[in-house]
């Protein structure tokens, strides 16, 4: 899947929000147009992503990009990801913002890849993916940070995926069959995949019989799931499994385990950002603080 684009009108937004007017502190202390560099690194070993939205950003507030390491880099303990030089005003104005969007991104990035990796030990096809539990207005940065970990997206949005939850179910006929259900999504929208959600085995193994393209299992413990992925095997191999619910990074690896395809999770978003390393200083200077 390609990564996302995130719109210079975007980066934009951050700085006005940020330092519309300059840096206030740096215009009292007369520092404004001294030449500066900044580095940025990790204190431990991360999987880097916003790197190029980090550098895009100090570009629009006046500063000029001499390294860059890529989003999706496993990069070690200090290893500089980003360089730049410019003024000290332009330095300062950016410092934060691009700051913030290396940690947070990379916090995300380095969880997914962490899980990824973990899961695969156990199940070396099965897919880690992310929910649409997201903070509005941060999908296409959050997006590319879990791809640049290894994971992939459960839905990108409501438009373009069927997946049928009880919630619509409860608005069906009470006593309309799972396979009018399918019939129906399938004259519907023939060139579509479809998924419906369930919350017990019975269910599951009467959507493996009706050829479904794949059973969402909504928490359903460790146990009975590798006992129900055995059967729907039997039934329709080619009838994908999705393991949803309550999963996290405590229990990821264990659902892997019991032979799933997908994993679907929103812990990815969930912890401490990176541990980043700012360091600014007068250009040519050897002590960097």
């Amino acid at each position: 899947m390609p990564l996302p684009f995130v719109p210079q009108s975007v980066l934009e937004a951050f700085i006005l929000e940020d330092a519309p007017y300059g840096d206030l502190t740096c215009q009292a202390l007369g520092l404004e147009a001294q030449p500066g560099e900044m580095e940025c690194s990790f204190r431990t070993a991360t999987c880097v992503c916003g790197s190029e939205e980090a550098a895009r950003l100090a570009e629009l507030c006046g500063c000029r990009v001499t390294q860059l390491c890529p989003s999706g880099s496993l990069v070690a303990a200090g290893e500089p990801v980003l360089r730049l030089t410019g003024s000290v005003a332009a330095l300062h104005r950016c410092w934060r913002m691009a700051g913030n969007l290396l940690e947070y991104l990379s916090g995300i990035s380095s969880r997914t890849r962490q899980l990824v990796d973990s899961a695969r030990q156990v199940n070396p096809r099965v897919l880690v993916t992310a929910t649409r539990k997201i903070f509005p207005g941060t999908k296409a940065l959050v997006t590319k940070a879990v791809l640049c970990g290894g994971g992939q997206l459960h839905r990108l949005g409501l438009s373009e995926t069927v997946l049928v939850f009880d919630n619509h179910r409860h608005f069906l006929p009470p006593d309309q069959p799972l396979a009018a259900l399918v019939a129906q999504l399938r004259r519907s929208l023939p060139d579509k995949k479809i998924t419906i959600e369930v919350k017990d085995s019975a269910e599951a193994l009467e959507l493996a019989r009706l050829g479904v393209d794949a059973v969402q299992l909504d928490k359903i413990g460790v146990a009975e799931l590798a006992e129900l992925v055995r059967q729907v095997r039997a039934i329709h191999p080619a009838t994908l499994l999705v393991a949803a619910g309550g999963i996290r990074q405590d229990n990821l690896v264990a659902y892997a385990a019991t032979g799933v395809d997908i994993l679907v999770t929103s812990s990815l978003y969930s912890g401490p950002p990176a541990d980043l390393a700012v360091r600014l200083r007068p250009v040519g200077a050897t002590d960097v603080s």
